[in-house]
């Protein structure tokens, strides 16, 4: 099974729920994907953009929020299909969330209720020795891209929702190891 079927099938079963949020965690997924491509972010960034949030369809929730180490999960998923362009900016898009709240102060109040109280769950803002060490990380700077595409873009009503179809084939261009512009 492909990649892209096997998202579609985690999508087609647990991606339509709701962690607090105004949209399912699927159309939040595929809005923030249509974010990063609309905005001419390459191609694996389009794609971790998609599959940030697949670690919530992994296992059971920890409370009504989901799966606060849901990162980590995802981005080990990822990487058993894509190499690590796509997979670390799934893996690293939490702590990206702890890392602007060090960093710019005023970030904090434009997440969402639900990011807040994730946030609390996750460790909190970075302490600076968290944040340095965190921008020395490869892959660092496409997940604190996604992060602000998803919580600039991500959690908007009222927008048309791209399918899943219209990613399709980028992820299977992806996961054949294909052009990756």
């Amino acid at each position: 099974m492909s990649a892209a079927d096997e998202l579609a099938a985690l999508m087609d079963d647990r991606g339509w729920l709701n962690y607090g949020e105004n949209v399912t965690i699927a159309e939040h997924s595929l809005l923030t994907a249509a974010a990063a491509e609309q905005q001419g972010h390459h191609d694996t960034l389009v794609a971790a953009c998609l599959m940030h949030d697949v670690g919530h369809w992994l296992d059971e929730p920890d409370d009504g929020y989901g799966i606060h180490d849901h990162g980590d999960l995802g981005g080990d998923w990822v990487a058993a299909r894509f190499d690590a362009a796509v997979s670390e900016p799934v893996r690293l898009h939490v702590d990206a969330k702890r890392f602007l709240c060090a960093r710019e102060p005023d970030y904090h109040d434009r997440l969402s209720p639900a990011s807040q109280h994730t946030l609390t769950k996750q460790g909190g803002p970075m302490t600076a020795d968290e944040a340095t060490a965190f921008e020395a990380r490869p892959h660092a700077i496409d997940a604190v891209v996604l992060r602000r595409l998803e919580d600039d873009h991500g959690k908007r009503t009222g927008v048309e929702v791209p399918p899943l179809s219209h990613f399709r084939p980028l992820l299977d261009r992806l996961e054949a190891g294909g052009p990756q512009a």
